[in-house]
């Protein structure tokens, strides 16, 4: 094993520097116009050497002002004993996750213990060793980059999945889900019925959970498969509107039924038809699921045809009484498709997410809903 070589103080080679000229340090003292004390302090290394000493040494032994600045340097810098391996360990632990957020929102404790937070974030990651990379296969859906997943984004979807961990549900088969959609379409005709949706995906097989999103996720929802052939809906509710929950269910649930292995899907509010044009073709088939789940494309089509550009709240509200939904369901279709502005019709869009978070396992907002125990039927997961 190699060990640093000593490093002496600059006072040992001033000491040098006056014994070699016979000079005492009163001597010095009177030559640099600095108190003897002053100089007694330095040669003994109690008084660090300033830029300004550094420069007087310098012209009283014929030196450069530098050799003495980098003396004093490498002095200070010996003599500070920082653990640089706990400093490269933390450095990796943040750029793998959002430590500080996730010890905030409790999805691990805090701690200043080092090889704590390593066993926490190998933990929380499934990891085998914390030089391993957080491995999920995703289908993304974001306003910048479809192929790169980002720490706060990953971090986000395994609590969603150590989540969705903990429930029950009946077998999952598609084709039950397809003969029954009618009975989800029906539900969005009045926000407070939003309350079913948890214990009828429950009833389907499909697990579903919410998390509040992290600062900088900007993630919608998730889709993603648990053990063999259990499908999760993750969603996290960071805008609270009708027509965004119907609109990222429905897009989750053409993942699931079109067996799509993992889609984490970001930034689905605020993007036209037209700006989606660039997506990933999963990505746009389910879109184009979830805007025809509540309401038909050629019913609206047909209903454009004959409004635009006249939308009224009224004829809003005749529209959707006709095919059973809410307004706001037919307002947000309208503002997919670039029809009307964001700002349009505003009123209609009314807010679910204390309804919703009402009868599903929800982590965020302060606190953990658990849901009701119907919805948790030991052994039903088969």
């Amino acid at each position: 094993m190699n060990h640093p070589a000593e490093v002496f103080p600059p006072g040992d080679f001033i000491r040098e520097e006056l014994e070699a000229r016979g000079w005492t340090q009163s001597d010095m003292a009177e030559i640099m116009g600095r108190p003897v004390e002053t100089i007694n302090r330095i040669v003994t290394g109690k008084l660090a050497v300033t830029p300004e000493t550094a420069c007087g040494l310098a012209a009283a032994f014929g030196t450069s002002a530098e050799l003495w600045v980098n003396l004093e340097s490498a002095y200070q810098l010996s003599r500070t004993h920082q653990d640089d391996g706990d400093v490269a360990r933390r450095s990796r632990l943040y750029s793998i996750a959002p430590i500080k957020e996730m010890a905030r929102r409790k999805w691990i404790e805090a701690s200043s213990n080092i090889d704590v937070m390593e066993r926490q974030v190998i933990k929380f990651f499934e990891l085998a060793t914390i030089d391993d990379q957080p491995r999920i296969r995703v289908a993304a859906r974001k306003s910048t980059d479809y192929t790169e997943t980002t720490p706060v984004q990953l971090a986000w979807y395994f609590r969603a999945k150590h989540l969705a961990a903990t429930l029950d549900t009946k077998p999952y088969r598609k084709k039950l889900v397809e003969s029954e959609l009618d009975s989800l379409r029906v539900l969005g005709a009045h926000p407070q019925e939003v309350r079913h949706v948890p214990r009828l995906l429950a009833d389907w097989g499909i697990r579903f959970v919410v998390v509040q999103h992290l600062p900088r996720s900007k993630i919608d929802g998730a889709t993603f498969w648990m053990n063999k052939g259990e499908p999760v809906i993750a969603m996290s509710l960071r805008y609270d509107r009708i027509d965004w929950f119907w609109h990222t269910l429905g897009h989750e649930l053409g993942h699931v039924l079109h067996g799509d292995v993992v889609s984490i899907d970001s930034e689905i509010v605020g993007k036209t038809h037209k700006e989606n044009a660039s997506k990933p073709a999963v990505e746009r088939q389910a879109d184009e699921f979830a805007a025809n789940l509540l309401i038909p494309r050629e019913e609206l089509e047909d209903f454009i045809l004959r409004v635009r550009p006249l939308y009224s709240r009224k004829k809003i509200q005749g529209f959707a009484a006709r095919l059973g939904v809410h307004p706001g369901i037919v307002v947000g279709q309208l503002q997919y498709n670039d029809e009307i502005s964001y700002s349009r019709s505003r009123e209609m869009l009314v807010k679910v997410r204390d309804l919703v978070m009402s009868s599903a396992l929800t982590d965020g907002w302060g606190n953990t809903v658990t849901r009701s125990s119907c919805l948790r039927r030991s052994g039903s997961a088969g």
